[in-house]
């Protein structure tokens, strides 16, 4: 009898990890399906495929041109070059993939809260950070379908006009480009779903994040230029002898953007004749040879940049992990 007991506590005792983490997969999998489903998701990812297009059609008009012709990696083009005043697909993403991301998650977790469905989610038999541990992942999985799709979309569409097929070299650095635009994206996520977290209304949330996302893409540029112009004016024979030390402040103080990081990323990535992305002298370049990076080369440059992208996000998701560990829930 004693046996039968110990033996049927040992099974209840395999089965409630797997019962827990069975929790976990069917919330992941529900909120998969609220964001595929949602009206929100449908508006957001045909306007990625809109502006995906239409600098498509841009970069094309631009290859035909003699510049373009004979250059080597042309297929990189497709997503750098610009044409009849349209943006690059480059340039499009650094302005809309945050919205892709603050989109998945301003009210991820006060929505439910308003509705009265988060009593009920984390009175489940399942651990409470299962909520938000599956509220950012499908999230994440979201955004990576979308940027993915939109990437894969210009490299086939463009391929099918061009003719010429990518060398591995070019996909390699499409695919880290693509990669690091996820990372980029989840960044905007996990401030979206901080502000959710702490905001008790989704309304106000939906302001600060979009209101962080204005300052960062259109403002914070005019604000760091304003403060290196004070700190080391540029006018008469002083500004000659400050030049170097306004531009070095300002590229320190520009790479405190998400928006300003991911530009320089992206820009090295997809284009090998970059070889620096700090400040450039007379004599750094002096008998340089003028030469492509190699995919390696190019990747360790901006090493860094995805390092603080990647603790920027994990920063980000770990305050509101805590937050709302810590909130009351009541029904």
């Amino acid at each position: 009898m004693k046996a039968a007991v110990a033996a049927g506590s040992s099974a209840i005792a395999r089965a409630k990890p797997r019962r827990e983490a069975g929790g976990f997969s069917t919330l992941y999998k529900k909120e998969l399906a609220d964001h595929f489903h949602s009206a929100r998701f449908k508006l957001v990812f045909a306007l990625l495929i809109l502006t995906s297009l239409a600098s498509l059609y841009g970069a094309l008009s631009s290859i035909s041109d003699a510049t373009f012709s004979s250059s080597e990696y042309l297929f990189l083009a497709l997503y750098t070059a610009s044409g009849s005043s349209i943006p690059s697909f480059a340039s499009f993403l650094a302005y809309l993939a945050p919205l892709a991301g603050l989109a998945m998650g301003f009210d991820a977790i006060n929505r439910e809260r308003s509705q009265g469905t988060l009593n009920r989610l984390v009175s489940q038999p399942i651990h409470r950070d299962a909520v938000i541990n599956a509220k950012f992942l499908a999230g994440v999985t979201t955004v990576f379908m979308m940027i993915f799709f939109v990437g894969i979309m210009v490299g086939g569409l463009g391929l099918a006009v061009l003719g010429i097929p990518p060398e591995a070299e070019e996909l390699a650095r499409i695919f880290a480009y693509l990669l690091f635009t996820v990372v980029y994206t989840a960044l905007w996520l996990g401030l979206a779903i901080l502000c959710s977290t702490l905001c008790k209304h989704a309304a106000t949330s939906a302001l600060i994040v979009i209101a962080v996302w204005i300052y960062f893409t259109l403002f914070a540029s005019m604000v760091v230029s304003i403060i290196t112009n004070i700190v080391y004016p540029l006018e008469g024979i002083e500004g000659y002898y400050n030049l170097y030390n306004n531009y070095a402040l300002q590229l320190d103080l520009e790479r405190t953007s998400p928006y300003y990081l991911y530009c320089e990323t992206a820009t090295t990535l997809l284009n090998p004749n970059v070889r620096t992305i700090g400040i450039t002298t007379q004599a750094s370049v002096s008998g340089a040879i003028a030469s492509y990076l190699t995919f390696d080369q190019s990747l360790l440059l901006v090493w860094p940049h995805l390092t603080v992208m990647l603790a920027l996000t994990m920063a980000a998701f770990t305050v509101s992990y805590i937050a709302f560990m810590r909130q009351e829930i009541r029904a």
